[in-house]
């Protein structure tokens, strides 16, 4: 197990330095944009482009590899109140619908994808399914990541995040 665990940290690290890259991108762009519109006077088409590719990339690729558990949105009003019991019951109903609707919604979203291919960007001419594909991704790791909250909440291991402000730590 020490070669695996090595491994997936190895992965962490480097979806993490991905999404450091996608934010460097899309924050140079933009100055460069500001810099080109305001001080040059000649603005960049493409930017926008780049911004919004970027920007769609990053919170699509943050949300299936980089994001933990413990940051996700919860219903901490209620959440808090409620016994370990409780919550891994909550975290199997919740998994097991957001696998279903995921995984319902695979095959259109894929279909979709592999259909733009014959659409490009109007400036970069960057083609459509390229840019749409990490949704698919995002689909993927998303239903692995509840697979494997599910498994262990089955299971009886405590998965959910400790979410009482005043129990949390620094």
């Amino acid at each position: 197990m020490p070669t695996v665990m090595t491994a997936v940290q190895w992965l962490s690290r480097r979806a993490k330095d991905i999404l450091v890259l996608l934010l460097a991108t899309m924050f140079v762009t933009f100055v460069l944009q500001i810099v080109f519109r305001y001080l040059i006077n000649e603005p960049l088409g493409w930017s926008e482009e780049v911004i919004v590719g970027v920007w769609l990339w990053t919170v699509l690729w943050g949300a299936a590899f980089v994001l933990r558990e413990s940051e996700e949105i919860r219903f901490d009003i209620i959440y808090s109140n409620i016994s370990e019991r409780a919550r891994r019951i909550f975290t199997v109903i919740t998994g097991v619908v957001l696998m279903a609707v995921y995984g319902l919604s695979l095959p259109a979203a894929y279909s979709y994808v592999t259909f733009m291919k014959v659409e490009r960007s109007a400036y970069l001419h960057i083609r459509m399914d390229v840019l749409y594909s990490i949704y698919v991704i995002f689909a993927v790791a998303s239903i692995a990541r509840y697979a494997y909250l599910v498994w262990h909440a089955l299971r009886g291991d405590t998965v959910t995040p400790q979410t009482n402000p005043s129990e949390l730590g620094d």
